[in-house]
Parts: structure tokens; sequence; C-alpha cells
């Protein structure tokens, strides 16, 4: 058995969870399904599974995905558990920090953290930390959750200011942290690489973008992308049935906190666009896409929406099928 490599470094596949709720839905029973899926994709092999969070709106209804996380690292035994991502401009990063650390200690170091500035959106007024944090804080949460995870942090910026502080319980290993950049020339591209930690590149993206935000980027990194993968002969027709209900309903429900115009994306012109820049269709296609976006790219580690089908069977067939047809073949694993 041969695992492929990237660039030099090995492949890694997760699952990417939304925790989407498509209309008519119960907001508990998608949660029941984004947990189900997870267990499924420890099953069906994948290496990791990552959690989005949302606030007051359809798109997704996980809140918190360092909670989910932990929910999600109790309920299996192997898999990494990320999340993708957890917003800095709405959380204090020495909390984030504690929360890593707890979790990473009882998973054994199993959890992943997506960080990202977010929106400008009245989850800032709603939690109280303002405009100012999105518009300019980020770098200096960031710096503050690095150092946290050290053992002791204090702060005296703009955004941060108090006395020393040991992190309980003590930190036993670095964190395995990715940055959500919007594109190659995003602030958040420097600023990670400066760091030295990978970005984590959405599903708007395609490979050409992907690429020049890896370009931009400099130097070689374990960076992470999103993609829609749905396996099937009637993929393509599945989609185009069930993504522009939740898209509708998801985006529109952006409220900017300064009264900004929103995300103004045509529903069903951008279900097109995802079914052709990912893997949507029969199991050679997702493969011949998937291997294709790993070359152009230089990306070594894709994660996968897999939830367009809206329902629970659906999602878990889909991670079963991308599991047993399209893994072994990206990694090598055939008999030959």
């Amino acid at each position: 058995m041969v695992q492929q490599r990237v660039g030099g470094q090995l492949i890694r596949f997760g699952v990417f969870l939304v925790s989407a709720r498509f209309p008519g839905q119960d907001d508990a029973d998608v949660l029941r399904r984004t947990v189900r899926a997870a267990e499924a994709a420890e099953a069906a092999g994948f290496d990791d599974v990552w959690l989005a969070e949302h606030h007051f709106m359809p798109y997704g209804v996980c809140p918190s995905a360092i909670t989910l996380a932990a929910h999600v690292l109790g309920r299996t035994e192997r898999i990494g558990v990320g999340t993708a991502v957890s917003v800095l401009s709405t959380t204090h990063p020495v909390a984030l920090a504690e929360q890593w650390s707890m979790l990473d200690a009882l998973s054994g170091g199993r959890l992943h953290l997506g960080v990202g500035r977010g929106g400008p959106w009245q989850d800032l007024e709603v939690f109280g930390t303002g405009l100012p944090r999105y518009e300019s804080g980020f770098a200096e949460s960031l710096g503050l959750f690095l150092t946290a995870t050290t053992g002791r942090v204090s702060a005296a910026g703009e955004h941060f200011a108090f006395r020393e502080v040991p992190l309980t319980p003590v930190p036993h290993r670095p964190p395995r942290v990715v940055v959500a950049c919007g594109g190659p020339t995003s602030a958040a591209v420097r600023l990670a690489a400066d760091r030295g930690l990978p970005m984590l590149l959405g599903l708007h993206a395609d490979d050409s973008e992907k690429a020049a935000t890896v370009a931009a980027y400099g130097k070689p990194a374990a960076h992470v992308s999103t993609v829609l993968c749905q396996v099937g002969d009637n993929a393509t027709t599945l989609v185009r049935r069930t993504l522009p209900g939740w898209l509708k309903d998801g985006l529109g429900a952006h409220v900017t906190v300064d009264g900004r115009p929103g995300p103004s994306r045509d529903p069903g012109e951008y279900t097109e666009r995802l079914c052709a820049i990912h893997p949507v269709g029969p199991a050679a296609h997702c493969v011949d896409t998937l291997a294709t976006s790993l070359r152009r790219t230089g990306i070594s580690h894709v994660i996968m929406f897999v939830e367009a089908s809206g329902t629970t069977e659906g999602t878990v067939d889909n991670i079963a099928r991308i599991g047993a047809e399209i893994l072994p073949e990206l990694r090598g694993q055939r008999t030959r």
C-alpha cells in the first residue's frame, strides 16, 4: 500500500460539516445529523472531521464549533476533529486557548483548531466585541491565543489588557492551527505566513484562486482546501435540486452590524459554480477532479462538504461512497 504525496507531504482527507439547516428542518435533528456524519467519517477511513460555526442564521446551526468538537471527540476514537472555524472576532482568545488545552488533554491531541476573522455581522453587536475587533483586532487576538497555548499570557494591546496569568490545564503540546484566508490579497494570508500557520481555503475558490493564494503565502505549508463532494450518477441533479433552497435561506440571513450590504450571491448561479469547480458526479469524475485539484494547487489536505442531500441518510451514504470509491484511488491503495 503506497500513500500518495503532494510536494513531499502525505495527502489527508477530511469531512467538512456545516450543520446546514435545509428548508423545513428541525435544528436538533440537524445537529444529530452532524454527529452521525462525524461517526460515519471515522468508519469510512477519513483522517479528520471539521465543524463550522455560525450565529443567528439557518446556513449553519452550530453556534460553537469548539463545543460540538468536544461532543464529537467523545463519540469517536481515532479521527481528528477540527473547528472550521472558531471566530476570533467574537471569542476571547484566552478562553479559546483554555478550551483547546482541556480538549487536547482529554483527546490525546486529536483536536485541530481553525481560526478566522469572521464577518461584519450582528454577532459583534450581540456579543459586545464590536466592529473594531473585526476590523483591526484579528492579529492581536491570534497572537494572544498562540501565546496562551505556551502556558502563560498577558496583554497590553489595543483590544486586550490584563496581567499575566497561567493557562490551566497546562498545555502539553503546541496546537495544530489553520487560519481561514479569503484569497491571495487577503491580509490573513500574510498574517498566517508570518506566524508559520497553514491556511484554510474556502468552497467559493476554484483551483486557480487557491493556487494563487498558496503562491502569495510564499513557502511550503500543509494548507487545507475545502471542496464540495457529492458522488453518484445523479449527483449533479441532486445538488441542483437541494442546494439553492438552503443557500437562499442561509446566505440571505446575514445581517451586518453597521448596515453595509451583506452577501448577494444568486443561489442558482452559485450552485452551478460549485458543481463546475468541485467533485460532483460519478466516482471516476470525482477522483479525476480531486487529483487534478491536488496537482494544480499543491495542497495536500482536502476537507469535503458532504451534506448536499440535506438528509442524514444521504449524507452518511455519500460519506461511505467517498470512503469506498474515492479515497482508496487517491491514496494509491488499489491492488494493481
